[in-house]
């Protein structure tokens, strides 16, 4: 049988979403990639030294942890996929080794990145720095400062940091500059794109990459009882998680729910339209022009989502909402304070849905599976000043 989150082909369709909408001069690099990615990802020998440096160097497979107290309070059984414990602390790390892998098989020295909450930028420093690789990270300066911690910790890894002053100083303009950056120095330099976004081979390469997910979750699931969940969950900017989470379910009978930022909810308030080199739902004007997104998550501020998840509303196989800033901030609060787990604002707003969700659309005594994509370090000391506005 034919997965539903399958090979898109050449042409990097999925449905009627997706494609390479690039300028002429970067073709050839996205040709090229495709064409090394093919190759390495049909070769057994590349896909072995991936899975041993995410199992020796990143800690894979992180653990499915049962959350005792939430599920007796909710009348739900629930699960969390602990992505929150995989080195550098994000689900982040699994692309971008397997993206370094690709840098240096294809010749190059160099690797850019683009980063919201920091957390990709974060990642994609480590593994240049495990090997031997120069590392430029592009940065909205709005999330420069929000995210003081991963920007010096980008630096102390060996990173050069942008910060990005144009547009909304925030993901959408730290890809742009990504992207030109990339179309002058393509011999030697690749771009280590953070999401399942922007032009094939993007989305289907960092879905195969963060596939790994999905595929631990299942087993594990089957491991601990609990089967096939009911619900898989997972909080969705460009989308990376949730589609390496999803392609482990998809072609089971889990419903698939992706959490988006209330101010950044492109399923449900977006249009088709063309950004970052990809057909898909964005949050645009009757002109067609780009929006400002808002999430107190830098990571989910971003005006659109992967053209797969756009592909998979679309069929009906995923169900796709949203959740406000500050049932993410009592989500954070409340996962922290009932199971010691503190969540990356991100990752809270799935906690944050299914916290909402538990008795309603959630029927009780479900089995839940939220992938919680990432650590709440990063967050603590913005949460920190938020609370205290909150009080003033």
């Amino acid at each position: 049988m034919t997965s539903q989150m399958g090979d898109p082909g050449t042409l990097g369709h999925f449905g009627s979403f997706g494609g390479q909408f690039v300028p002429e001069p970067l073709m050839p690099a996205c040709i090229e990639l495709e064409e090394a990615f093919r190759d390495a990802w049909g070769d057994a020998a590349f896909k072995n030294e991936y899975r041993t440096i995410l199992r020796d160097y990143a800690g894979r497979p992180t653990p499915l942890t049962r959350c005792h107290r939430l599920s007796e309070e909710l009348g739900i059984n629930l699960w969390l996929k602990r992505e929150d414990l995989a080195h550098t602390g994000s689900h982040k790390i699994n692309n971008v080794i397997g993206q370094a892998l690709l840098t240096k098989r294809m010749g190059k020295t160099r690797m850019i990145a683009e980063t919201g909450a920091g957390q990709h930028g974060v990642a994609s420093a480590t593994a240049a720095a495990l090997m031997g690789l120069e590392c430029v990270v592009y940065m909205g300066e709005v999330d420069t400062v929000r995210q003081a911690l991963n920007v010096f910790r980008m630096e102390l890894l060996g990173a050069t940091v942008i910060p990005v002053t144009s547009g909304s100083r925030t993901l959408k303009d730290a890809v742009n500059e990504a992207m030109r950056t990339w179309v002058s120095e393509v011999d030697t330099t690749h771009y280590c794109l953070g999401s399942v976004m922007g032009p094939h081979p993007f989305p289907w390469m960092v879905r195969e990459f963060q596939r790994i997910v999905g595929d631990e979750a299942f087993a594990q699931a089957e491991h601990e009882g609990i089967g096939v969940p009911d619900f898989v969950v997972a909080c969705i900017g460009g989308g990376s998680n949730a589609a390496g989470m999803f392609a482990g379910f998809v072609d089971s009978p889990a419903t698939l729910v992706g959490v988006e930022a209330a101010g950044g909810a492109a399923i449900s308030s977006g249009t088709p339209g063309v950004l970052h080199g990809m057909r898909s739902q964005l949050i645009q004007d009757d002109m067609g022009q780009i929006q400002e997104a808002h999430s107190i998550s830098a990571g989910l501020d971003y005006p659109g989502i992967g053209p797969e998840h756009a592909h998979l509303a679309q069929t009906g196989r995923a169900t796709y909402v949203s959740a406000n800033d500050t049932e993410v901030l009592d989500a954070l609060q409340r996962l922290a304070s009932r199971e010691g787990i503190i969540p990356a604002l991100e990752s809270a707003h799935a906690v944050a849905w299914v916290l909402r969700a538990a008795g309603k659309e959630i029927p009780f005594g479900s089995s839940v599976v939220i992938n919680l994509s990432g650590r709440g370090d990063k967050d603590v000391a913005q949460v920190l000043e938020i609370l205290k506005g909150h009080k003033a």
